[in-house]
């Protein structure tokens, strides 16, 4: 791989995150304006903005006939979204979660994944399959729209110092409309340079593209969601790092992937090792979110660096794979068949000791939702 391709790699994702943060500042500033609940555009506006680097890359991998950067980009970023992320957000400031969204969003995401799983034991994902899960978005949306009404006043006043609110003008209205269409530009220029690099890189080191995907350009595009949800947490709004990582997840699963396979000229081959031990760990991290967020609707720093220690568990997984080495397997095996469901019987317990105890259902750091 010359210098030039890893110069257009890293431009490249640069202008992803900058493309993804221009859409959802333009996009969200124009959805509020028009009367939308900041509930909705918080699920929705944002989680696609975040999501966006997803579907932009799984596309054009998809297109230029690279299955397993599409889909270790769409695997990949889900387990980073919930270990790294989550696991970051909650080391700055105990992250919180929303009532609605611990029984509505966290359940509909572990469903999603599950149904990924379920899809992928054919081998591949064909265009019914991407129709299916497209569908669901289109569902959750509909669904979503009907039961936005209620937010708090201090989850309205976290939208609108983030993200603006209010009437504008005409000339405001513009504005925010050429962020939008100038970060959809950024957005699709990133992605091709991603892709391209990404495919030279796998090659001229020899490492399987599914590795690539579900590495650096998992954690490339899932830069949004990390600094989205730090940044909340470190500002306080503890609300929005929780939505942001639970509804992008969602988005990646039904909506990128879902777009990808129906634009895909093939199905989607799904890799052995994929189907091995990142779908499980996928499913698994998923699963995990609904005993820690049980536990009083909060991520403490305790389970935040548990999480942490999950992903570099993970990625040292992922290193073996890189280097083709003999303990990759048995490596993997201990993760899926060992560790985690040590932890989830480690996480359930805690959950029914917090959830047995008197008032535990209500978090000292719980502001509303």
């Amino acid at each position: 791989m010359d210098a030039l391709t890893l110069v257009r790699f890293v431009i490249g994702l640069a202008a992803l995150v900058a493309g993804a943060e221009l859409l959802v500042r333009g996009a969200s500033r124009l959805a509020t304006a028009l009367g939308i609940s900041p509930l909705v555009v918080g699920l929705t506006v944002v989680a696609f903005g975040t999501s966006a680097p997803e579907l932009a890359v799984g596309i054009s991998s998809a297109l230029a006939g690279q299955p397993d950067i599409a889909l270790g980009n769409v695997v990949g970023s889900n387990i980073a979204n919930i270990l790294l992320v989550l696991g970051l957000a909650a080391l700055v400031a105990p992250v919180v979660a929303g009532l609605r969204v611990v029984r509505r969003e966290v359940p509909l995401m572990i469903a999603a994944s599950i149904a990924l799983w379920l899809m992928a034991l054919s081998g591949h994902i064909d265009r019914l399959e991407g129709a299916i899960l497209f569908a669901g978005i289109i569902v959750y949306l509909a669904l979503l729209a009907r039961s936005s009404r209620r937010e708090t006043v201090r989850v309205r006043a976290e939208f609108a110092a983030e993200y603006g609110s209010g009437a504008m003008g005409a000339s405001a209205s513009l504005g925010n409309l050429g962020l939008a269409a100038v970060g959809l530009v950024l957005l699709l220029v990133g992605a091709d340079w991603i892709v391209t690099g990404a495919t030279a890189m796998a090659a001229s080191l020899g490492i399987p593209e599914v590795v690539v995907g579900l590495t650096i350009v998992a954690v490339g595009t899932s830069l949004p969601e990390i600094a989205t949800s730090i940044l909340a947490g470190a500002r306080g709004h503890r609300d929005i790092a929780v939505g942001n990582v639970v509804g992008s997840c969602i988005f990646n699963i039904l909506m990128v992937l879902g777009a990808t396979a129906l634009v895909a000229p093939a199905p989607l081959a799904v890799s052995s090792d994929l189907l091995a031990v990142d779908l499980p760990l996928m499913v698994a991290a998923a699963a995990a979110c609904l005993p820690i967020l049980y536990t009083g609707l909060v991520v403490d720093r305790r389970e935040g660096a548990l999480l942490l220690g999950f992903y570099v568990a993970y990625l040292a997984y992922l290193g073996l794979v890189a280097f083709d080495e003999p303990m990759a397997g048995p490596f993997g095996g201990v993760l899926v068949l060992g560790a985690v469901p040590v932890a989830g019987v480690v996480l359930a317990l805690h959950a029914f000791r917090a959830w047995s105890r008197p008032g535990a259902r209500s978090s000292p750091y719980r502001t509303g939702g």
